[in-house]
Order: C-alpha cells, then structure tokens, then sequence
C-alpha cells in the first residue's frame, strides 16, 4: 500500500510542474462555462423548469460538470497505449507490483492535482459570476466526495480498457474518440440526463458513465438525499468494482498475447 501512495504523491508533484497548462486550461473552462451558462439562461427564459431543473440548478450544473472535466478526465488518455506502442510496457508488467493498481494510482495521484488547482478555482468563478448553488449539509458534502472518488475511479477505468486496446489495436485514438464522445453524452457532461426522454432515461441512469458527472451532480443539487443518494453511491460502488474486475481481466489477456508474441 505504501508503494501505491508513494506513486500517488509524485504523480501529484509531477503536475504541479504544468502550472501554465493548466492556467490555460482554466480559461477553457470559464470561457465555456460562460457560453453554456447563457444557453441555459436562454432556454429557462420561456419556461420556469425541466427535468426537475429551475435556472440556479441549471447552472449550477454547468460549473460543476465544467470542473469534473480534469478529476474524471472525460478526453483523451493515451500514456498506457504510449507504453505499449514504444514496448516499455514490457518492463512495466515485468515489476513487482500489480499494473492496474499502479496505473490507478498514478491517476488518483492526477486527479487530486485537479481538483485542487482546476475544480476548485473554476467552482469558485461559478459562483462569483452566476452564484452557484452550494450542498447544504455536511452529509451531502461527504456523499459528494465519495460519489467524486468513485467517478474518478470509473472514468480511470473506461479510459485504461481503452489504452490497453492497444495490444490488439495499431492506433487507439479513433477508438478512444468514438467511445470518449459516448461516454461523454451517456454521462450527463454534455446535457443532463434528466433531459432525456423518460423511456430513454431510466435506461441510461442505470449504466456506470452516469456515475462520472450525472450522480456527482444529483447529490451536489440535493436532487438525491438520504436513501436516495445512497442507492446512487451504492451503484457506483458496484460498477467501480464491475470495471476493475473487467481491467485484471484485459490486462491478463493482454499480458498472454505479448508473450505469444515475444515482446
């Protein structure tokens, strides 16, 4: 556990060198924070709700889903399918320490670095701008960030089945395109899912990209309390441990076929 940690740490301390980078990233987000807090502004103009969604949860939304963009990372990841194009990956599995483990720690470690220096700041723009709504409860913070740990957790996982494609795969950036922009709309990033179609939505809540931004979001609005808020942490606990399972399972086979071919 101590290694896992240790990877945590450096990985935190290995993005505090990108301090322009992600000052640039901060300016993306207020700029589309900005654009798509009108769109709302606009839309709830001629109607008072929708989805269960008043104005102030609207763009609420909006600046909590643009600062879950860097923890959950919802673009493209390639440094696993880096690994194994360059065949360093070789000497990575070779170690002794469990490569889904370290894989994920070294996210955790990234994640961290973003909510600090890129959620934080750009919630704190929402809410000097447009005046966000804020969770009203101690309860309601912590089941927050326990539904944040765990979408960091899926969103880590969908993102490293993807790199790991790499084994079979010459270049993962088409598939990783294809796959992000679902993931992206069934997650409730792009629009809420309370804006789907009822037959629609019942369906797509139950999936675990809802678990990326939509069930973050649910408990941050108060939309989910009590019972309900643990049901919805409940299924992303099941789905985390869904997708680990199915991570070993890809990295098995992974490992089998780089030794079928010698690498």
């Amino acid at each position: 556990m101590r290694l896992y940690l240790e990877v945590m740490r450096l990985s935190f301390r290995r993005y505090t060198a990108y301090g322009a980078a992600n000052l640039a990233g901060l300016v993306t987000n207020a700029f589309f924070g900005i654009v798509r807090t009108y769109v709302f502004v606009a839309l709830f103009a001629s109607r008072p709700s929708a989805g269960g969604y008043d104005l102030p949860d609207a763009i609420t939304y909006v600046w909590l889903s643009q600062a879950l963009i860097m923890p959950v990372l919802m673009w493209g990841w390639d440094e696993i399918a880096l690994t194994v194009r360059t065949g360093d990956v070789a000497s990575d599995l070779s170690k002794p320490f469990d490569y889904f483990a370290y894989w994920l720690s070294r996210d955790l470690g990234r994640a961290c670095y973003h909510v600090l220096y890129r959620s934080v700041p750009t919630l704190v723009l929402g809410a000097v701008l447009f005046g966000i709504r804020l969770p009203d409860s101690p309860t309601t913070w912590l089941s927050f960030g326990l539904s944040l740990l765990l979408a960091v957790a899926l969103g880590f996982c969908v993102r490293f089945i993807i790199n790991v494609s790499a084994f079979w795969v010459v270049d993962v950036r088409g598939l990783n395109g294809i796959v992000l922009l679902g993931v992206n709309f069934l997650s409730g990033m792009l629009v809420p899912l309370a804006f789907f179609p009822p037959e629609v939505r019942g369906l797509v809540e139950t999936l675990p990209f809802a678990g990326m931004v939509n069930t973050p979001v649910s408990i941050w609005l108060g939309h989910a309390r009590g019972s309900g808020a643990i049901a919805l942490l409940l299924q992303e606990v099941v789905w985390a441990v869904v997708l680990i399972a199915l991570c070993e399972l890809v990295v098995g086979l992974a490992t089998r076929k780089l030794v079928v071919q010698g690498g």
